[in-house]
């Protein structure tokens, strides 16, 4: 494994626990995803990876490094994304990502093709060559390709799609693969459910600083005996007064509601949900198979249920 992360543990000084036995790997080739709400614990992990947070307990390994004795071999093994922006005041795009390429040890003839190329495939070549105040998005696009235009052998993203349009989206998973099938290890900081669903080889789900479910998108979809999942959007303060018994595992998230459905009971689902719209309960609705949303927000609610001894509201 090129990243092995074992019973990781951090609890700052005001007695806060960020992580709380915490155990993943990552091999070569493979995308990770590292999912969870705001506050979960993601943020201190990464910077565990990093060597820039030192766990109170556990261990990291990068190959055959001990970042937590030697927190320098993190910065030589991994590239890295931030959840905000790179500056790069009074350079251009290109100018950028071809210092990071040279400082990661890139040749420059090979540096300048490969950022081109990138440049080219996110469609930035507007803003390439100009040294101008960037959007969000593009600013995020640029941050992207300074973390893997020389890629380490651990490539850590943070949120890399936040503030980018749909098409540069999909173009960045394709690259987000390419990285991985080229040999290097991601891991991927997201909260894109749905579309790192797409991307990932597995993950794990993180909250309250610990893993609450951890296997490939199959697998972790694989626990819904039901055959098809019923989401229903609620109008704003309005809940269901009476929730049928073919409605297994009832789970909110703000104003959406998922839950289990039986195809026998399909027909039923939709009439009962269509009444819930007519009577302006219930906004809209849909039907499908189960997603790994349906998956992390079941997680989550359980967890929280669990802790609290209370249903979620």
């Amino acid at each position: 494994m090129l990243l092995n992360v074992a019973h990781l543990t951090k609890t700052y000084r005001n007695g806060v626990t960020a992580n709380n036995d915490i155990s993943l790997s990552i091999d070569a080739g493979e995308v990770f995803g590292l999912l969870g709400p705001n506050g979960a614990g993601k943020t201190t992990l990464v910077g565990q990876v990093l060597g820039s947070i030192i766990p109170t307990t556990g261990s990291i390994h990068l190959a055959d490094h001990n970042v937590v004795r030697d927190p320098s071999a993190a910065r030589r093994i991994c590239s890295y994304q931030p959840q905000s922006s790179a500056p790069i005041d009074g350079m251009t795009p290109l100018e950028a990502i071809q210092l990071i390429g040279e400082i990661r040890g890139g040749r420059p003839d090979e540096v300048r093709a490969r950022a081109e190329a990138l440049i080219d495939l996110l469609e930035l070549q507007e803003w390439a060559t100009k040294v101008v105040q960037l959007s969000g998005g593009v600013a995020r696009l640029v941050t992207f390709c300074m973390a893997i235009v020389v890629p380490g052998r651990v490539v850590v993203l943070d949120e890399p799609t936040n503030d980018i349009d749909p098409l540069r989206r999909k173009l960045l998973w394709q690259l987000v693969r390419s990285v991985a099938d080229d040999g290097s290890a991601v891991l991927l900081v997201t909260h894109n459910v749905l579309e790192a669903e797409r991307c990932v080889d597995r993950l794990a789900i993180i909250d309250r600083g610990r893993v609450i479910g951890a296997g490939s998108p199959a697998a972790m979809k694989s626990q819904f005996h039901s055959e098809l999942r019923l989401e229903i959007t609620l109008e704003p303060d309005a809940q269901p007064q009476v929730i049928p018994d073919f409605i297994g595992h009832p789970t909110r998230q703000g104003r959406r509601m998922f839950a289990d459905i039986d195809a026998h009971h399909l027909q039923d689902a939709i009439t009962w949900a269509t009444s819930l719209r007519e009577s302006n309960v219930a906004e809209e609705f849909s039907v499908g198979p189960a997603t790994l949303e349906d998956v992390y927000v079941r997680q989550v609610a359980d967890l929280n249920h669990s802790s609290d001894g209370v249903p979620v509201p």
